[in-house]
């Protein structure tokens, strides 16, 4: 069985473990199934040295002027495609979209429209099309909504991530049997804490995200880094050894270096493997974040959290875990930002928090692990 995982990439580190995940549960479930992803440049989010390290088979793929010239590679026989891990477009059986959140009038219509067109083409072809938990919308241009249209009709399956997400699809297709609700499945990812991390010189994880510059009104893009930077002052006032930990490229470092510079030098970490990062963001005590899967990481493993956001999928993220008032306004005055810090920092206050975040995520995972089956159970019929 060839199994197209697709949308999640390396430079993203919540794309790469939204990618582990995947090839985690195939392995468990289908372990002669080969995963297959397209190629991209190698400053591109799928570069051949990530595909490889996680033996991932080629998908022969070169769109032009919306034309799939892949199919060209079949022109080489099976054998010789076989011997360099080349699979063909057409024989890929089960297409899993991981794209996280990709299909929104926040990320323009032609990633709906080119969705639409790739689905229409499998479902021609009997390729199963299976949307594993992700977030959507809104579709107020047209062309987004004729494209979900599109591919909702060709999608075996279906997944958004939180209400929000499900009420922006079934506004524009109506309430239908294979779009349904599950949570973010990265939960069920075992985080590796790597050897150099000191618990002890490492306390209270910030995570800076550069969409919070370019994906917010101007009042919030001015209004970050002021506000990281208070972050981390009040947390060194109270000796809560803060350190920043770099997510995704170097937009985010920069972020970290302003921010550490302007306190007096806090530390930086870079991490390239994503399980290290889960493992870092479980072992520190808290978190103040702006990373959706970074969130995902230490939520999911009860550690206290705060975050700063710019779409609707950390309201509804935080909104899982029963504790909605952690997503905070980032032009909150001192005194308040002084008052939501005790989550992360108060010893009773974050241990009542993360007892019940705890509770929350065995109820996410166990979500989780119930998507899971029932994508199983697709792939397996004939």
């Amino acid at each position: 069985m060839y199994v197209e995982v697709r949308k999640a990439g390396f430079v993203n580190k919540g794309a790469e473990l939204m990618l582990r995940a995947v090839l985690q549960q195939l392995s468990r479930e289908f372990p002669d199934a080969k995963a297959v992803m397209e190629p991209s440049r190698e400053s591109g989010p799928y570069p051949y040295q990530g595909r490889a390290k996680l033996g991932l088979y080629q998908k022969a793929w070169l769109w032009r002027k919306g034309i799939p010239f892949g199919d060209l590679a079949g022109l080489v026989p099976p054998r010789i495609r076989e011997q360099y891990g080349i699979v063909l477009d057409k024989e890929i059986d089960v297409v899993l979209d991981a794209a996280g959140f990709a299909y929104s009038d926040q990320w323009g219509a032609g990633l709906s429209e080119e969705l639409a067109r790739s689905a229409s083409r499998w479902k021609k072809r009997g390729t199963k099309v299976i949307l594993l938990p992700q977030a959507f919308g809104p579709f107020g241009d047209q062309r987004s909504r004729d494209a979900v249209k599109s591919f909702v009709d060709s999608a075996d399956l279906i997944f958004a991530r939180e209400p929000i997400s499900y009420e922006y699809l079934t506004d524009v297709v109506g309430k239908v049997e294979h779009v349904k609700l599950s949570p973010d499945f990265t939960n069920l990812v075992q985080g590796i804490v790597p050897a150099y991390f000191n618990p002890e010189l490492h306390q209270v994880c910030l995570v800076p995200n550069y969409r919070m510059m370019d994906k917010t009104s101007d009042a919030v893009a001015k209004g970050y880094v002021p506000f990281l930077q208070r972050t981390a002052k009040i947390l060194l006032e109270r000796g809560a050894k803060p350190f920043l930990l770099i997510h995704e490229g170097e937009n985010d470092l920069k972020l970290a270096q302003q921010v550490s510079e302007s306190v007096g030098g806090v530390p930086i970490l870079r991490e390239a493997d994503p399980l290290a990062i889960k493992g870092i963001l479980g072992a520190c005590k808290g978190t103040v974040g702006s990373r959706f899967h970074g969130l995902v990481s230490a939520l999911s493993q009860g550690v206290p959290s705060l975050a700063t956001g710019w779409s609707h999928k950390y309201q509804m993220l935080f909104a899982d875990y029963g504790f909605e008032k952690g997503v905070l306004d980032i032009n909150l005055s001192d005194e308040e930002l002084r008052s939501a810090l005790d989550y992360v920092t108060d010893q009773q206050i974050m241990h009542d928090l993360s007892q019940r975040l705890q509770s929350k995520s065995d109820s996410l995972k166990a979500q989780s692990q119930a998507m899971w089956d029932e994508v199983f159970a697709l792939m397996r019929q004939k």
